[in-house]
């Protein structure tokens, strides 16, 4: 073999191979081959941060086949991504297959085309260390901190969490959003529009006109009082201005704005995005997808330049060079394109067809010509008041970049105005003045927090769509839709006849549509961070990590200094934060005191979530305290002691079944329920259910268990019923085995051990044998354990 080329990813390595001659054999690392050990630091602090890698345990077989392959070949090519972390890939690599790093040659390419490959291959450099060293001190970082940082929390506070450099600070954005909207107190205001009839000179009726008051009025009798005087107004147009205006196209895409756009045009996660474009730029289809840069190349404008004149005509073309903001753009080499502008259709998949047309069309856009509006503003005066109402006009002259990305912004005072001069009159059509609340802060979406962690400065492009996911996988952050709430508001309106009307209409307010929001837990992790670390949770500094990382890049300093002088001033927070008591560290409320019981009332934060306390004894021959779980939507920070006091009413018993019911399976098991049973209402932790018997449960989805009656709890008992037999497909006669319908298909289950096995979708459940289905159960692994542990013995603190 005279070369082998190294690249991350099988598809990568696809592309690649159909560039490339038969000289070349490509093959694919799978991405990290090398990482610092799952178990323990995996850093010698004491000799430089020294960091022990290993290969890990699923990449043995790969790294020994690429040694292989290697001591065969001429010439090695190191072609991983061309960012910090692939560049980082590449070392590793070298590192793991005894490769001479002055004779390997290391090639980057921003686009998998055959002119970068070929242009990659014929100017070949070494492995950059630079860029190297800011990644291993950026991995380095992140273990000290999540190793040093997340032990504290269990001790103080729960078991499992976690603690980041960059996700910690993600939190404290949404926490800190999340309690600017529980304190908001809208100001109420009334805003007066409506329609104006336009007369000619003789005073005759020509047109209509919508108008607005620019200013709003403070209460309701203020605003009945401008109401009755445009009544008894005479109106005329006071004056009228024309003026050209231009619409100029956005920068072609960033990481940060390309997953921003695709979250509000394509409904898609930051995630989700990354997964397609990276499978796009894989086959070849756009340039690198982790970028800073809104630059592109002469080539890609000469391109564009030549699709747009033959779609649009040459008055469409306007070529623009745009700057990056940020000073240190990371992967400052190209903005995200098309590899091919001419290219319309490059995947049959929808998704990923979607994301690239949003591409293509922002990359043409920015090379279009702006957009040539005409803009018409009219005020009209009032006998009656000083104010004026006014109406706006903007149409369109040349459309130019919108003919491609469309209106960008609000089309609110869009359309042509009808011709008018000063002096002429108007009368009355109708005015309203309606009630209107001023807005609290937004929740973030997830593109939101993208575009705010890119303004502080917190992360790079690689960074953006993984922190998001972590902070939601570890439970501090869900992303969800939350219903509104019904709003009465004041509507005041006046016609030609003068008399003023008012009526009380409704509506939904604060209906949120894939927003994160914070849970509990969020909040006393963010609290005790803030407390204890203030350093790591500042924005200010976490960005200034962001720089240092970048000039470690650029070679103006060393990685071993910035790593040492971090844990200078980090490491003895830690030690001083072993001396938190855990109620300090778990913030628990005392809400007060039970006026039936005297005991105590307190919140705090468990294994599963925050529950209410009632008593603290436990010790001396004291009553043990009693426990209940937040309900839904119940918040630790604004839970009330008459909160609390509700909740200890569950158990609660809501009375019997009134009459025998069964239920027959298709095996002919029968789930059945005996007139006289006691249907009793509880809370686990896994929320409220009802028991119907000795081991007989129901979960309560849907209901409030403090206020659901006794018919509901006799629907509920017979869908479950119902429910239990549906499952059932098939049984073994003498044995716990059954076949089960499931949320992903048919499986086989062991209903003693709780031991599952799949069944492929394309076998017939009914054709398998007990022998085939044991041996299946026999393979299968031990069921996860679920439920409550035994509860720790008290520590001093």
């Amino acid at each position: 073999m005279k070369n082998l080329v190294i690249v991350e990813s099988p598809a990568k390595a696809k592309t690649i191979e159909k560039y490339l001659g038969k000289d070349f054999t490509v093959r694919s690392s799978y991405g990290h081959i090398r990482d610092l050990p799952k178990k323990g630091m995996g850093i010698d602090i004491e000799h430089g941060f020294e960091p022990h890698y290993e290969i890990t345990p699923d990449k043995k077989k790969v790294v020994n086949e690429l040694k292989k392959l290697a001591m065969g070949a001429e010439t090695v090519w190191l072609a991983t991504d061309e960012d910090r972390e692939g560049e980082a890939i590449a070392w590793h690599l070298a590192e793991a297959l005894g490769l001479d790093k002055a004779s390997t040659k290391r090639i980057v390419f921003h686009e998998i085309t055959k002119p970068a490959i070929t242009q990659a291959i014929e100017a070949p450099r070494t492995i950059d260390m630079n860029l190297v060293d800011a990644q291993q001190a950026r991995r380095i970082l992140d273990r000290i901190v999540g190793f040093e940082l997340s032990p504290i929390l269990w001790k103080k506070i729960r078991t499992g969490l976690s603690a980041g450099r960059v996700q910690s600070v993600a939190v404290r954005l949404i926490v800190e959003r999340e309690r600017e909207i529980e304190a908001f107190e809208p100001e109420v205001s009334f805003r007066i529009q409506g329609e104006l009839v336009l007369l000619d000179d003789a005073g005759q009726p020509v047109d209509t006109v919508a108008v607005k008051l620019p200013k709003a009025f403070a209460t309701e009798s203020e605003a009945h009082a401008f109401l009755e005087a445009a009544a008894r107004s005479q109106m005329r147009v006071a004056r009228v201005e024309e003026k050209p205006a231009k619409r100029s196209p956005r920068p072609p895409f960033t990481t940060s704005t390309l997953q921003q756009e695709a979250s509000q045009k394509l409904g898609f996660s930051v995630k989700q995005t990354m997964t397609l474009a990276q499978r796009l730029y894989e086959a070849g289809k756009i340039t690198y997808m982790r970028t800073d840069s809104v630059n592109l190349s002469d080539i890609a404008l000469a391109q564009a330049a030549g699709v747009i004149e033959r779609e649009f005509g040459k008055d469409y073309v306007q070529v623009r060079k745009y700057k990056s903001k940020s000073a240190n753009a990371q992967e400052a080499h190209e903005a995200i394109r098309p590899t091919d502008l001419s290219a319309k259709v490059v995947s049959q998949d929808r998704n990923e067809q979607r994301l690239y047309e949003l591409i293509r069309k922002r990359t043409l856009a920015s090379q279009m010509a702006d957009a040539r509006l005409q803009r018409t503003t009219v005020d009209i005066a009032l006998s009656e008041r000083p104010e004026m109402l006014q109406a706006k006009g903007e149409v369109v002259v040349f459309d130019g970049f919108m003919k491609v990305y469309g209106v960008p912004g609000s089309e609110e005072d869009s359309g042509l105005l009808p011709k008018m001069h000063e002096g002429q009159a108007l009368k009355l059509g109708t005015l309203t003045a309606r009630q209107s609340f001023s807005r609290g802060p937004a929740r973030y979406s997830e593109a939101a927090l993208v575009r705010t962690l890119e303004e502080l400065g917190i992360g790079r492009p690689s960074t953006y769509a993984p922190t998001i996911d972590t902070i939601q996988q570890r439970g501090y952050v869900v992303k969800e839709d939350r219903e509104g709430v019904e709003r009465a508001y004041r509507v005041l309106s006046v016609d030609e006849s003068g008399a003023v009307a008012s009526e009380t209409r409704t509506e939904t307010t604060g209906a949120e549509k894939a927003k994160l929001f914070p849970t509990d837990i969020a909040g006393i992790v963010t609290d005790f961070l803030m407390k204890h670390f203030a350093d790591i949770m500042d924005y200010q500094f976490t960005a200034h990590v962001e720089e240092e990382l970048d000039e470690i890049a650029a070679g103006e300093l060393a990685w071993r200094k910035m790593l040492s002088e971090f844990y200078a001033k980090f490491h003895p927070e830690v030690e001083a934060a072993e001396h938190v008591s855990r109620e300090e560290a778990g913030q628990v409320r005392q809400l007060g005191t039970d006026p039936k019981t005297g005991k105590p009332v307190m919140v705090k934060i468990g294994r599963f979530g925050p529950y209410v306390q009632l008593g603290d004894g436990g010790e001396d021959g004291e009553e043990k305290p009693v426990f209940a779980s937040l309900s839904p939507g119940q918040k630790m920070d604004t839970l009330t002691l008459e909160d609390a006091l509700e909740l200890f009413k569950l158990p609660r018993e809501l009375g019997e079944m009134p009459e025998d019911f069964s239920v027959e399976a298709a095996d002919g098991t029968v789930f059945a329920v005996h007139k006289g049973a006691r249907l009793i209402a509880k809370r686990g932790p896994f929320g409220p259910y009802l028991e119907f018997g000795p081991k007989q449960y129901a979960p309560l989805k849907g209901y409030d268990p403090l206020s659901m009656t006794l018919e509901e709890a006799v629907d509920v008992v017979k869908a479950h019923l119902a429910a239990q037999a549906d499952k059932i497909i098939r049984s073994f006669p003498g044995t716990n085995v059954k076949i089960l319908k499931g949320r992903w298909g048919p499986y086989i289950t062991d209903t003693e051990t709780k031991k599952n096995a799949k069944i492929a979708k394309t076998e017939d459940p009914m054709a398998l044998t007990l022998e085939e289905c044991q041996k299946r159960l026999d393979e299968a692994p031990a069921a996860k354990k679920r439920g409550r542990r035994a509860p720790a013995r008290k520590k001093k603190s």
